[in-house]
């Protein structure tokens, strides 16, 4: 099957039953179990690993190098595996008791031998993986939802419901905090970090991705507005300079950001139109001066005025701004806007289910999906990332 140009096949996540007897002790089970899933030569995916756990599974990474296996637990644990090369064994290394209730994220970093975690309990934590031991712990203001990490700088990147984004500098027993970020209005539900150009992708539930330029341009922060529900994961293919984002929306959405992309500008405060003058409601004394009811406060999205409804009639995409769908303009930023500006700069595609984790492998073009709907779909991108 195709849409628009991306194909995709699916398997479900438990295996076919003969009945709703053996059903329903096997979904049980596979709540508290970790897969591998080998494509056979009949060309169907099978699991070849069946490994229980004393708890569900919340998160996963999995380092191919070193086959290593980090599974991190709803009662806070992380349990370590190896993978035998031909993907049919499973040996477990270690735990490690890292967090007091569900880890959100974890990640290991080979280069260091540490393994990064964020959990329920807002707090971040990080272990050495060859003694098991605890290095470190850092409490994060609100539960933390994303995590991300830059090996040459040593610097933590952790997103939290608040919509901030924490950065942190990590020593071997002890981190430093630099700065924080904040443009999101909802919390964040995603981070993507591109050690090549230096910049952060946050995508958040106020259906906006803000793209930060920390190497480059500093303060430099891109907004790109393509969803219509929360934006669920991220992934930066750099070599192409193409963003891919999904969405509980059910879309995967294709960003170039190999554009000379805009900032979008801060909404001005006025008391009254800056177009014609006419006064906010809540401007009383003009109100009474000039005998007129107040009208309703919008902004323009290209050049941030604060106007009427009147003085922005029109509706136009800004793609360069990140606006691929048609947002409230003032009739003058209207009218400058060419049809080159208006050319699309992402391709939108519909994965047909409400997508709650993402992983490309860029080597083949592969996007992996999976949703609430226990489905998981695997995508052929090489016709729109290439």
């Amino acid at each position: 099957m195709a849409t628009n140009g991306v194909s995709w096949v699916q398997w479900w996540f438990f295996l076919p039953s003969a009945s709703a007897a053996h059903r329903r002790p096997f979904q049980k089970g596979r709540r508290q179990t970790v897969r591998v899933w080998l494509k056979r030569d009949s060309g169907q995916y099978w699991p070849s690993i069946y490994h229980p756990l004393p708890s569900p599974c919340s998160c996963m990474c999995i380092n191919p190098e070193t086959r290593r296996l980090s599974v991190g637990l709803d009662n806070g644990t992380i349990s370590e595996f190896i993978l035998s090369e031909d993907y049919n064994k499973m040996t477990p290394v270690k735990s490690y008791q890292a967090h007091q209730s569900r880890v959100l994220m974890v990640l290991f970093v080979l280069e260091m031998e540490w393994i990064l975690s964020i959990g329920q309990d807002k707090h971040f934590t990080w272990h050495c993986s060859e003694s098991g031991q605890r290095l470190g712990s850092y409490r994060i203001n609100a539960g933390a939802c994303g995590l991300q990490f830059d090996m040459e700088t040593r610097h933590v990147f952790i997103g939290d419901h608040s919509g901030q984004v924490t950065i942190l500098k990590l020593e071997q027993e002890n981190s430093n905090l630099i700065t924080t970020f904040r443009g999101h209005t909802g919390g964040i539900t995603a981070l993507c970090w591109d050690p090549v150009q230096r910049v952060l992708f946050s995508g958040s539930s106020d259906h906006s991705i803000i793209m930060w330029d920390i190497g480059g341009r500093k303060g430099t922060a891109i907004e790109l507005q393509g969803h219509n529900d929360k934006v669920q994961s991220l992934f930066y293919a750099h070599h192409t300079r193409q963003l891919i984002s999904c969405g509980a929306d059910g879309g995967i959405v294709v960003w170039n950001m190999d554009v000379e992309r805009q900032e979008t500008p801060e909404w001005l405060d006025s008391d009254s139109c800056q177009k014609c003058d006419q006064p906010f409601f809540w401007n009383f004394k003009q109100m009474w001066d000039c005998k007129k009811i107040g009208l309703r406060q919008h902004h323009c999205r290209k050049c941030g005025k604060a106007v009427c409804g009147k003085c922005s009639s029109k509706r136009s995409s800004i793609p360069l701004m990140g606006f691929e769908f048609d947002v409230r303009v003032c009739d003058s930023c209207y009218e400058s806007i060419t049809d080159e500006e208006r050319a699309p700069t992402a391709t939108f595609h519909d994965s047909k289910h409400n997508v709650v984790h993402v992983h490309f492998d860029a080597t083949r073009g592969w996007l992996l999906t999976s949703g609430t709907d226990k489905v998981i779909k695997l995508w052929d991108m090489t016709p729109v990332v290439s």
